[in-house]
């Protein structure tokens, strides 16, 4: 099987059936690589707060609009792409083995829809725009629905100095056209996209001229520079209106490219209506082609979620910190409870997906937490420690527990109620055999305990335990009987000798 036929047979196996009685589609362009984040990986693949940039817009898509269906367009390290974003309900994948552009790869897309989808609205979105939200989405297509409008463009207000404004300016209908006669209804309504490069190569003392039904309005090159609209390039589309005009698409310009931009003459062409909004959040039209750009919406993300927290639970560093989006709902739903969490996170701390956090809980500096660990109540873990399991395990850690600096607690564990594991301990439970420590126990000195039950008021000390059963034992009045020292047998022994 080459590689062409092994993307295929993904496509095949991990796309699933869309619903045509629900008249809604998203097109999510995924195809590109993205040459200036000079990387091996794909474009889309790049992560913003450890989800990919594509799997974020899919999410946007999927929670803004209910019951959706998605076409994502995959194209250069496709199967990477198509196995991100796994088998979904209402979700196909398209594949474009040339990259011809954005108009072509909605093309593409569109030829996954079949008769039955004869009707409704087609969002085109890019793979890229890792900040957007559900919100953005579910407001674009009020705004859609409400001005009844054939195309309508997300939009980006820049706010910075005019003359570093690289994007395609959104040239709209002005209140008056050249005559000075009133513009009507058409007035907001967009015209073209202009290219920054075709703005520069004006002249500066010849306006620009365009024509929109019948009427010519001019656009001084100053003018159009301090244009601070630009296109995000999301859009909206009346379907019906879309397969009419999208085969009309040329590459006939410098880059021999197929482009989505381009409908908006033929849209205007035909007499059909292209609207504009902005979003309430300009960071969610935010897409990066190197980098510095991700390293900035990183920081946005990580800031959007101590806004989130910072009222509920104590964050040492605001720049420092990784807390996954689902272990954050968990927070804002014990929040609800109105009962004071007193939850402490240290600068680096890391909290990955599958953890549960619990009242008067304090993880200190660098503690790295991911997979299925349940913590119970008053538990404070030091600098530098390491806890987490491997798929479909559980790690419980009960009520009281302290854990000291630098251990490496992983896998199918249950640690009791008061026990306390002292610095320099590593701690392992496999499937086959889980690591169960009972309450009040002490685990001290240079220790590695693996698959073992230890029974409760247990102290163990500089001790090697594999697959053992560690009793109580009480000595006369009372005294529990400390284990130290304790190693199995040696292996290979006769591979070593003396200098």
């Amino acid at each position: 099987m080459n590689k062409k036929e092994e993307i295929y047979e993904t496509i095949v196996r991990l796309s699933s059936e869309l619903n045509y009685e629900v008249k809604e589609a998203a097109i999510i362009l995924a195809a590109g690589h993205g040459k200036r984040i000079k990387s091996q990986k794909s474009k889309m693949l790049h992560e913003i707060w450890k989800i990919p940039t594509v799997e974020r817009v899919y999410n946007a898509c999927r929670k803004g609009i209910k019951n959706i269906n998605i076409i994502v367009v995959v194209g250069i390290k496709a199967k990477d792409v198509i196995e991100v974003i796994g088998k979904r309900e209402l979700t196909v994948f398209a594949y474009q083995p040339s990259q011809n552009g954005t108009g072509h790869a909605v093309q593409v897309a569109l030829e996954k829809l079949d008769k039955d989808f004869d009707d409704g609205i087609v969002y085109v979105l890019p793979g890229d725009m890792g900040l957007l939200d559900e919100e953005t989405i579910s407001q674009l297509r009020k705004e859609f629905i409400n001005t009844k409008s054939d195309m309508m463009v997300l939009t980006g207000i820049y706010s910075g100095d005019p003359g570093n404004n690289s994007y395609g300016r959104i040239i709209r209908v002005k209140d008056k056209d050249d005559s000075g006669k009133s513009s009507g209804q058409d007035e907001g309504r967009v015209i073209e996209i202009m290219e920054h490069k075709d703005i520069l190569a004006l002249l500066d003392d010849k306006p620009y001229k365009v024509k929109y039904d019948s009427r010519t309005y001019s656009y001084t090159k100053k003018e159009l520079i301090e244009n601070n609209e630009f296109n995000s390039g999301v859009y909206a589309f009346n379907y019906k209106k879309l397969i009419q005009l999208v085969g009309q698409l040329s590459s006939e310009n410098v880059q021999h490219e197929i482009y989505i931009t381009d409908l908006i003459s033929l849209f205007n062409k035909h007499c059909f209506s292209v609207n504009a909004i902005s979003p309430e959040e300009q960071y969610v039209v935010m897409g990066f082609n190197d980098k510095s750009v991700l390293k900035e919406m990183e920081a946005i993300a990580r800031q959007k979620v101590y806004e989130k927290l910072k009222n509920i639970i104590e964050i040492y560093d605001p720049d420092d910190f990784f807390i996954d989006e689902t272990v954050v709902e968990d927070i804002l739903q014990l929040d609800k409870q109105n009962i004071p969490l007193d939850i402490k996170i240290g600068q680096g701390v890391y909290i990955g997906k599958g953890v549960k956090l619990n009242y008067n809980l304090e993880l200190k500096k660098n503690v790295y937490v991911s997979g299925n660990v349940l913590f119970g109540q008053n538990i404070v873990i030091w600098e530098n420690v390491h806890l987490s399991t491997f798929p479909n395990q559980t790690f419980k850690i009960g009520n009281g527990v302290e854990i000291l600096w630098g251990d490496i607690i992983k896998g199918n564990i249950v640690i009791g109620d008061n026990s306390r594991i002292e610095s320099s301990v590593n701690m392992t439970g496999s499937d086959e055999f889980p690591l169960r420590i009972g309450q009040n126990v002490l685990i001290k000195g240079t220790s590695y305990i693996f698959g073992s039950i230890v029974e409760d008021e247990v102290y163990i000390e500089h001790c090697v335990i594999i697959k053992k059963k560690v009793a109580k034992q009480e000595k006369k009045k009372g005294i529990i009987r400390p284990i130290r020292f304790y190693l199995p047998m040696p292996e290979g022994i006769d591979a070593i000798e003396d200098i």
